[in-house]
């Protein structure tokens, strides 16, 4: 059984990986956690409380830990995620209650527990982590290993010219997360989504159709681009129908910046490395991260060539295969809609 630690900023992406994670026989959620980021920390929750009940998981320990980034203020992004953080979608409010536990002592207490058992996915700027690794600095030893959706190298940044969002949101975490990571063996470094590859993921109204399909709902799901903006699903499948609200809003989004009415579904990969499921090659480098510049705030830098002669501190995810995941997440979160009705 594949044990997971997560923190996310929930998000319509990290619904996605959530949903999917969910969906997977034989996983397990020792905790998630929530970090403001897409939305506020509390938002993160309640998101993330009320998609996992959906999904059959009511019974996870979910907890709140920062509630702002390390050293700057928190940026949230309503026109990429909507004001919930989750499109157009209206989750049923949650049952379950939060931990009284903060995120960070959470997470250490339970990789304390189960040493080399749980592998971390980190989908929201690594704020959490941070202060985890600050409280417990043999975490990278503790945890069976790390997954993290964030970063830029040789690619266009999706919030700067040059840096992604996740690590533009709390720069000075990514700084201290790769730093503690330097001089760790090669199979504890974590294993580093950026857009590099994550745009790859070009999730389009076909999916979502096929999504549908598999999951046996009575009619079509058509998420059109000749649509009325903010059209709601009327699908008779619960899942399906929040998901296909909330990568409306998605699909929305990139258009209105010429990328096409499609979603780059960045965590759902990322979702997939942890869980071995999804095809990818990468690469070890050293990873450094622009903190205080006005200009470069949140760039992402890696040395593949040892020129500042420090030990590689990530595996940067080099290539995948869309094809085969969306396969995988049609076969997968189809299964699970279906079986919950």
């Amino acid at each position: 059984m594949a044990a997971f630690l997560l923190d996310v900023d929930t998000g319509i992406d990290d619904a996605l990986a959530l949903v999917y994670l969910a969906a997977l026989p034989d996983t397990e959620f020792a905790a998630v956690t929530a970090s403001p980021g897409n939305v506020d920390a509390d938002q993160v929750a309640r998101n993330t409380l009320a998609l996992l009940e959906l999904c059959g998981r009511p019974d996870v320990e979910m907890a709140i830990g920062a509630r702002a980034p390390l050293s700057i203020p928190l940026l949230t992004t309503p026109e990429t995620h909507g004001p919930q953080g989750i499109g157009h979608a209206l989750l049923p409010e949650p049952q379950g209650r939060l931990s009284a536990r903060n995120a960070v002592d959470l997470w250490i207490d339970k990789a304390r527990a189960r040493p080399g058992e749980l592998t971390a996915l980190i989908t929201a700027p690594l704020t959490n982590f941070a202060l985890a690794l600050r409280q417990e600095p043999e975490l990278p030893e503790l945890l069976a290993g790390v997954v993290i959706m964030g970063g830029s190298f040789f690619y266009q940044g999706n919030t700067t010219p040059t840096a992604e969002w996740n690590t533009h949101v709390d720069p000075h975490a990514a700084k201290e997360v790769y730093a503690a990571y330097r001089g760790r063996p090669l199979e504890k470094l974590p294993v580093v989504c950026s857009l590099d590859s994550t745009e790859r993921m070009e999730l389009h109204p076909e999916h979502v159709r096929l999504l549908a399909e598999a999951a046996g709902a009575a009619v079509p799901e058509l998420v059109l681009p000749d649509q009325p903006e903010g059209q709601r699903s009327t699908s008779d499948n619960r899942i399906i129908r929040h998901l296909s609200d909330a990568l409306r809003f998605y699909f929305e989004f990139h258009r209105r910046y010429d990328q096409g009415y499609l979603a780059h579904v960045h965590d759902f990969f990322a979702a997939g490395v942890a869980a071995g499921t999804l095809e990818y090659s990468a690469r070890p480098a050293t990873v450094d991260v622009e903190a205080d510049s006005p200009l470069l705030a949140g760039t992402t830098v890696a040395d593949f060539r040892g020129l500042w002669g420090f030990p590689p501190n990530a595996r940067i995810v080099t290539d995948n295969n869309p094809a085969q995941a969306f396969a995988e997440l049609v076969s997968t979160v189809g299964r699970l809609a279906r079986e919950r009705g």
